[in-house]
């Protein structure tokens, strides 16, 4: 397994997580390995594990830890990666998952290899964000974008993709009282992750990710030592 670095993204939903994979993405040739995305390839394939995850959903249950990290492991045996530097964007997610994780970061060969980027910001301005957010619809693209006529993320054609031009979408969970319960689950499990990493000695990195992107990318492209 040839990677050079591991990037644990950890923020609330609408800290910018996704949106800064994208630029690390493209502007760094990074690759980005999101939970959200193997799940839904997995269930559009009807693979195994998507018929667990897509059975699991469709009961109203929660996506047992276990599946997450298997499918998480399975891409990385797979050697799907296109650079050094692997961002895991959405895992892990709970401490049952980091212990998991544990095993993968042993065949790094050094804890070293293991960064954790912590995302700083306030709940009311991610609830702000997210009733404002929309995604493309094509689901090889799901840029995403804030219809705030402020921001950097607005799509320069009303209600279209720049990228791809697919219909721009809102997702049904991105209301006021869903994301309110969102962000107390992710608060449940924020400390004790961030103690388990501590006591993994991996190295955590804090960044304030109410900033527009392009200053935050800057940011935390300094802070990983990337000149370009």
């Amino acid at each position: 397994m040839s990677i050079d670095r591991v990037v644990l993204f950890i923020g609330p939903p609408g800290s910018g997580k996704g949106t800064l994979s994208q630029e690390c993405v493209q502007r760094l040739g990074w690759t980005q390995v999101s939970t959200g995305d193997l799940c839904r390839k997995h269930i559009a394939k009807q693979t195994e594990i998507g018929k667990s995850i897509d059975f699991a959903i469709k009961s109203g249950k929660l996506v047992s830890d276990g599946l997450i990290s298997q499918m998480v492991f399975e891409w990385f045996k797979k050697g799907q990666k296109q650079s050094d530097v692997v961002i895991l964007d959405g895992y892990p997610r709970t401490v049952n998952q980091a212990r998991d994780f544990n095993e993968l970061a042993d065949k790094l060969g050094d804890v070293s290899k293991v960064v954790v980027a912590k995302f700083v910001i306030d709940d009311d301005v991610v609830v702000d964000r997210l009733v404002n957010r929309y995604i493309c619809k094509n689901k090889s693209c799901q840029r995403v974008y804030s219809l705030k006529s402020t921001s950097s993320l607005a799509p320069s054609n009303d209600m279209t993709c720049d990228a791809c031009g697919s219909e721009l979408i809102k997702r049904k969970d991105d209301t006021t009282d869903a994301i309110r319960e969102r962000l107390k689950v992710y608060h449940l499990h924020e400390n004790d992750l961030l103690s388990h990493y501590e006591d993994a000695g991996y190295e955590i990195r804090e960044f304030k990710s109410d900033l527009p992107i392009d200053q935050l990318f800057v940011e935390f492209k300094e802070s990983m030592g990337v000149s370009v």
